[in-house]
């Protein structure tokens, strides 16, 4: 991020008025701004300015925000938060099952967005750490931090920004109960308090990639509590 603006977000909505909102009031506070009416202009304006955040509608025409993430997810870890109506909940899960990181449920006020974006920002840069950091070995799983990479009993897993960020938080509180509070506290920030839909589908989605013969192993439900993970046996030595 340059340093004399605190990020560039690119705003995606058909709605003109809700565009020139957002607009005007991330610049008051400090963002650099572009905007798009659908998908393909998100795009096409991707390829020549490099957005620190993404903030798009889910009902657009040409391409909706769902095949939008899609599309960004492909080759970019930007966080993606998405605005969406109360009875586009089914959506929602879409969104995030596509890679968005966030929800905004229209109508929203202005310091409920800016708090989300702020909290985006932050896990932005804390997850671009200066120093090099030592990769995490836990049972079956290697996760180097500095490079977003994952590897179980091996074999490289592609992980979404969000599923990764749950997994390392999860791998480095290995076999203790993690709460549903304490984990979207943690991956999401203090505002998801409302959102449980928000960790369930990214359990789902982190399972469908690191457990594929479909049975939970690694990640335990405690049922009304949260989460445990169990990360596996490491290899053991070979004997000489």
């Amino acid at each position: 991020m340059q340093n004399d603006i605190l990020g560039k977000i690119l705003v995606v909505d058909d709605e003109p008025q809700i565009t020139r909102v957002l607009r005007s009031s991330l610049i008051a506070n400090g963002y650099a701004v572009e905007t798009a009416g659908d998908g393909v202009s998100a795009l096409e304006k991707l390829a020549t300015w490099s957005a620190d955040m993404v903030i798009t509608d889910l009902a657009m025409p040409r391409m909706d925000g769902i095949a939008l993430c899609i599309e960004i997810r492909a080759h970019s870890n930007v966080p993606i938060l998405v605005l969406s109506v109360k009875d586009q909940e089914a959506s929602k899960v879409k969104a995030l099952d596509a890679g968005a990181d966030d929800y905004v449920t229209k109508p929203f006020s202005i310091q409920e967005l800016l708090a989300r974006v702020r909290a985006n920002m932050r896990r932005l840069r804390a997850t671009a750490p200066e120093t090099e950091t030592a990769p995490l070995e836990v049972g079956d799983f290697h996760i180097d931090l500095d490079k977003r990479r994952v590897e179980v009993s091996g074999r490289e897993i592609h992980l979404s920004p969000k599923e990764f960020d749950l997994l390392f938080y999860m791998a480095q509180r290995s076999e203790r109960v993690l709460t549903h509070r304490k984990l979207l506290a943690a991956i999401w920030g203090a505002h998801a308090m409302e959102q449980p839909e928000s960790l369930r589908v990214l359990v789902a989605t982190l399972r469908k990639k690191i457990e594929p013969e479909g049975t939970p192993r690694y990640i335990i439900n405690e049922p009304w509590v949260g989460y445990r993970f169990q990360p596996g046996q490491p290899p053991e030595e070979p004997s000489i």
